[in-house]
């Protein structure tokens, strides 16, 4: 499932002990996410996302601090809520905007009555995530970093900035997003090709620690947007583990 990046993996090593791989019980997380308080829409989702799998690689552990960015209706946060457990805290953060649209925030507003564990954080990731420097052991964001790249690749980087400062030293940001293809219109498709991921993060001042294929799909030919319905929701993703220098 994993491949280590053979040009960066030598500069992983030295970011510290905090990266750490098989940090979380799988089984235990996925008898959670079995849970039946937990939505049948949610759990739907899982065969294709494999969250307790992709959040072993990025090396999640329980009770840390974690940020789920433009976290949406919240169904990777309340995977997180579960994953870190009581002693853990999950920030769910959401711009303003974001709330208004749809039903997302009655949506969040059920998650946090329910989720002891989540705090909402009403913040632009563009702009200004108001979490001290060097407070948060784990954040992830998933299947949006394309919008944010599309509409602006300026923005993007002020995003992974403002990521990184939040993050301890050490610490891990897990980026998954739809794979596109060079030249092809990215925007429309809702994907971003990896290589601008890459280059992005690098630039960011982030380490690219490792890569997985934990959430390819090769049937996927990277011309449809996510939602066709030929795709059922799984399209080819792929898994970025990036880390703050120590």
């Amino acid at each position: 499932m994993k491949k280590i990046l053979p040009l960066v993996a030598a500069v992983a090593m030295l970011v510290g002990a905090n990266v750490q791989v098989q940090a979380i019980d799988v089984a235990a997380v996925n008898q959670a996410l079995a849970a039946a308080d937990r939505s049948d829409a949610d759990k739907a989702l899982d065969a294709a996302r494999k969250p307790a799998e992709a959040l072993d690689f990025l090396g999640l552990e329980p009770g840390m601090t974690v940020l789920d960015v433009m976290s949406g209706g919240g169904w990777y946060t309340e995977v997180l809520s579960r994953a870190v457990g009581p002693n853990g805290k999950v920030y769910m953060q959401n711009s303003e905007a974001a709330l208004a649209r749809g039903t997302t925030q009655a949506t969040v507003d059920a998650r946090l009555a329910r989720l002891s564990n989540v705090q909402l954080l009403k913040a632009d990731a563009t702009a200004d995530l108001t979490l001290p420097a060097n407070s948060i052991d784990f954040a992830i964001t998933n299947l949006n970093f394309h919008d944010v790249y599309n509409a602006d690749p300026a923005a993007a980087q002020r995003f992974l900035v403002n990521i990184k400062n939040a993050l301890k030293p050490g610490a891990v940001l897990g980026l998954i997003d739809h794979e596109g293809d060079a030249g092809a219109d990215n925007a429309t498709l809702h994907r971003i090709p990896v290589d601008l991921a890459r280059a992005a993060a690098l630039e960011a001042g982030f380490v690219i620690a490792e890569e997985s294929d934990l959430l390819n799909v090769p049937s996927d030919n990277h011309t449809q947007a996510p939602f066709a319905a030929e795709l059922e929701r799984n399209t080819d993703r792929f898994m970025l583990k990036l880390v703050k220098p120590q």
